[in-house]
């Protein structure tokens, strides 16, 4: 045998060991082979592990096997808008303002950024000896559940109501997060919550779906087998609900006959945050953890997202024979193959992005894409020849809670936007700042506090300061001057050169309320996540006594006023300081009242006698609408709203504006639908800019200055009321979402003005389509107007005389850039599937008949430029799940 005088590799290593017999060959680490077959190399790994070690590794915080090289993981991380909760990302839209753009290819940009940022992030954390939570590369989304009623609080994290938009939206996510590399994931997307899932959110621990075969076929599965089979997602996460008696989590119908088997599924299933407890302790299924978590991993369920360490049971369970090892090892090896593919275990060298640095986050490349998201979303509902803002409008009022506060642009499950532009600014600079003036108006809801607008702090704004450490000792690091107290330091510095850590800040200046009467003032941190974040106040008011407070990580507001009297138009000195420290993550700090509605009224109508034009910016807050939150207001349960009514206080300051005879137009800042009463009739402008993100701000003024031509489409029908709908726990499709209301939507589906004009013409498809062959759609798409703009092209199939199938049904979309007078073709290619409706049983069927083609504008109405053709389809075929 030659002599080798290099470094022997691994694969020589064992060739040689096998040769000369060598006990090489029986202990070979074939995991740690970045040669080796992935499947080979995982089951290796996992039959190394003892089965408690298996069972640790299968919660969402596993820890390291030293023994085995395995370093500890964190399968939790939050990427819906951009990353989330640990410290500077890019922030696109909320998802429903991401479906807004009904633009696929966006859809994929913004996926890709993320996933970039992540594993910037991850490297970076990599070298620091961080494995925390929120620094991974398993991305917990896109949440891909069917927004069936506007009352739920979590459906703005969701792609909107329609089973193809969401599919085909979030196939491209999917595919932007994972990248295009072959060997390796750039991250793992993770799609959910599997399955029928959509509120209400105080129920959704203990809640049964009885679902109906053909709505669970028709509408609930189809986006989820999509973003598998299409966009080979190699995660899900699912619910916490039950679903014909079964929990979600446990549910061999969903996850073996639907995921597994019938579409082929590979990768690994997680359980949503406490699921596991609830079969014990929601829905009473099993009698204890060793139970659910037999009943969960014979299901599928390979890890758990496990607030109390409930797969921690594992080991009880296999040796109480209510699970097999061998399930756990499979469910395991899932797990380890999901490492290997991310590169987790190899060496940097050999993985692409292993080199991605840490610039990458929150890059200029990255934030012109979250600009881009954030013009595209912006919805044109109703225009009466005041947008753009004409020249001749010299005086514009701002109006509204939504216009200066940060909450109203970021939604939930938000990273720390640097840079970001509030709305009122945003707008003056795209009017220029000489023209616009700024009110508050109202609050969101009485009930609730509202950031303290700039108007109270005067045109001299608040002086900040800053120290290193928690004691205000040493050297000012940084000073400057701010017009709110509005901040969201989530692992971010508050300024340059002061440690994130552990700092001390001083805020001073005066306030000046604008009637007499009491107020309350509050201060909040809406940032909080970690037990050990310790925070102290002193908030003094001049002629009243300290106001002080210390917490450790709080969610709701734990420093408080009393009521305090006010004279109006009188400024009083006040000064807040603050100490933050920390062992992980920055701080937040939000100065907010709750003011006198009425001295708020009043402000803004004497503003409004002096405009040519009212801009109203109102509407909600992702601290209203949420994931299973504590809101007691009129209104609001739980998390989801009981009305899609404006709020009260709100609606009092759209009638008063309107009343005043000038020009308003409405933005309207939520995550669904919002009705604005006789206001919004009468108002001449109604724009949807949904949470718009980092660049909402910016975006807003310019689609209102008509720089930017408004372009979005709505990915929900917006109802007139919830009287037209459904009680909202039953999960019958019948008269919910535009495929079956049957009622008068304010605005459908689909539905999207612009500052130009389209015209459809030549609809182009045979006759008569045979089941089986290709089917091709075309049309002609001219702008008519004097300006650019882009066209959202939309093709709907109805059935004809079939009353137990939907009304419509989307089918393909396309969103094309038209210059004044430039024609464009566009074409669309139906499947068989896209031909297919569920029947009774859920089975999945072309059947022959005749059926109506719409390509358009929007959905099929008066006004709505587009073309249509009536085609028959010949022969059925049953597809499979």
């Amino acid at each position: 045998m030659a002599f080798i005088s290099r470094p022997l590799s691994f694969r020589e290593a064992l060739l040689l060991g096998v040769a000369m017999g060598s006990p090489l060959s029986a202990t070979a680490q074939v995991y740690k082979d970045p040669d080796a077959s992935v499947e080979k190399r995982a089951a290796d790994l996992v039959s190394r592990m003892t089965l408690e070690e298996k069972a640790r590794q299968m919660q969402n915080a596993a820890p390291a096997i030293p023994r085995l090289d395995l370093p500890a993981y964190d399968w939790w991380n939050e990427g819906l808008h951009g990353l989330a909760r640990a410290g500077e990302a890019t922030v696109f839209p909320q998802a429903i303002g991401m479906a807004a753009t009904w633009d696929r290819e966006l859809l994929k940009a913004e996926g890709r950024v993320i996933g970039t940022e992540a594993r910037a992030r991850y490297n970076q954390a990599q070298r620091e000896g961080n494995v925390d939570r929120y620094f991974g590369l398993t991305i917990w989304s896109p949440n891909i559940n069917i927004f069936r009623d506007p009352r739920w609080g979590r459906g703005q994290e969701t792609l909107g109501e329609d089973p193809y938009l969401t599919g085909t939206l979030g196939t491209a996510f999917v595919e932007g997060l994972q990248g295009d590399d072959p060997r390796y994931f750039l991250t793992v997307a993770t799609p959910k919550h599997l399955a029928v899932h959509s509120g209400p959110e105080p129920l959704r621990h203990g809640f049964n779906v009885d679902v109906a075969p053909q709505d669970l076929a028709e509408t609930y599965l189809p986006a989820f087998r999509r973003t598998i089979t299409e966009g080979n997602a190699y995660s899900l996460m699912c619910a916490y609900n039950a679903v014909n008696g079964s929990p979600a989590c446990g549910s061999t119908m969903l996850l073996k006959d639907y995921v597994r088997d019938a579409w082929g599924f590979k990768g690994f299933i997680t359980s949503d945050c406490g699921a596991i407890d609830d079969f014990v302790a929601g829905h009473k299924t099993q009698k204890n953890w060793e139970e659910a978590a037999a009943v969960s991993i014979n299901a599928g369920t390979d890890t758990g997202c496990n607030f109390r360490d409930e797969y921690l049971a594992i080991p009880n369970a296999v040796r109480r024979g209510l699970l097999a090892e061998r399930d756990v090892d499979t469910a395991v090896r899932r797990l380890m193959t999901a490492c290997i593919r991310l590169g987790m275990l190899d060496p940097a060298a050999r993985v692409p992005y292993a080199a991605i640095p840490y610039a990458e986050n929150h890059s200029a490349a990255h934030r012109a894409v979250a600009l881009r998201a954030a013009r595209e979303s912006i919805v044109l509902l109703k225009n009466d020849r005041v947008l753009p803002v004409a020249a001749t409008a010299k005086r514009v009022l701002v109006v509204g809670p939504a216009a200066a506060s940060r909450e109203a642009l970021n939604g939930n499950y938000k990273g720390t936007a640097v840079g970001q532009v509030l709305p009122v600014d945003g707008i003056a600079a795209a009017l220029g700042n000489n023209r616009v003036t700024f009110a508050q108006g109202a609050p969101f809801v009485e009930q609730v506090a509202v950031t303290v607008p700039r108007t109270i702090f005067g045109a001299q704004g608040v002086t900040a300061r800053f120290w290193n450490g928690a004691g205000f000792a040493g050297p000012v690091i940084a000073t400057r001057t701010e017009r709110e107290i509005d901040n969201d330091w989530n692992g971010i510095a508050p300024a340059p050169g002061v440690d994130q850590t552990a700092f001390s800040a001083e805020y001073a200046g005066t306030l000046t309320v604008p009637a007499n009467g009491e107020y309350v003032f509050e201060i909040g941190d809406r940032r909080c996540d970690w037990s050990e974040d310790q925070q102290t106040y002193v908030l003094s008011i001049e002629g009243q006594p300290d106001v002080r407070a210390t917490s450790k990580c709080f969610t709701g507001v734990p420093l408080s006023t009393p009521p305090i009297r006010m004279e109006g138009g009188k400024p009083r000195s006040f000064r807040l300081a603050f100490t933050h420290h920390s062992p992980r993550l920055g701080a937040g700090l939000t100065l907010t009242w709750k003011p006198q509605p009425d001295a708020l009224l009043q402000e803004a109508v004497k503003a409004a006698g002096d405009a040519d034009m009212i801009v109203a910016m109102v509407g909600l807050t992702a601290g209203l609408e949420g994931e299973e939150m504590k809101v007691k207001a009129p209104g609001f349960n739980g998390g989801d709203r009981t009305t899609i009514a404006l709020p009260a206080v709100q609606q009092r300051l759209l009638d008063a504006l309107v009343a005043t005879g000038r020009p308003v137009a409405i933005v309207g800042v939520s995550g669904s639908a919002l009705t604005y009463g006789s206001a919004g009739a009468k108002a001449k402008a109604v724009l949807q800019a949904w949470y718009g993100g980092e660049a909402a701000g910016q975006a807003i003024g310019e689609v209102l200055a008509g720089t930017v031509n408004p372009s979005g489409r709505l990915p929900v029908t917006f109802y007139a009321s919830v009287d037209q709908l459904p009680p909202f726990g039953d999960y019958d499709m019948k008269n919910r979402t535009y495929r079956y209301f049957n009622g008068r939507p304010e605005y459908p589906f689909g539905h999207g003005l612009s500052y130009t004009r389209f015209d459809y013409s030549a609809l182009g498809v045979q006759s008569t389509i045979h089941v089986g062959q290709p089917v091709s759609v075309a049309a002609t798409i001219r702008n008519t107007g004097q300006m650019a703009g882009d066209e959202v092209a939309q093709l709907y199939i109805s059935p004809v005389g079939r009353l137990d199938l939907p009304r419509r049904s989307l089918k393909g979309y396309q969103r094309v850039r038209l210059a004044p007078g430039e024609i464009r073709q566009v074409q669309f290619s139906l499947s068989p599937r896209d031909l297919a409706f569920a029947d009774g049983k859920g089975v999945m069927r072309v059947t022959p008949g005749r059926y109506r083609l719409w390509v358009g504008g929007g959905q099929e109405g008066k006004d709505v430029p587009g073309v249509v053709a009536e085609i028959r389809v010949a022969g059925s075929r049953v597809l499979p799940k």
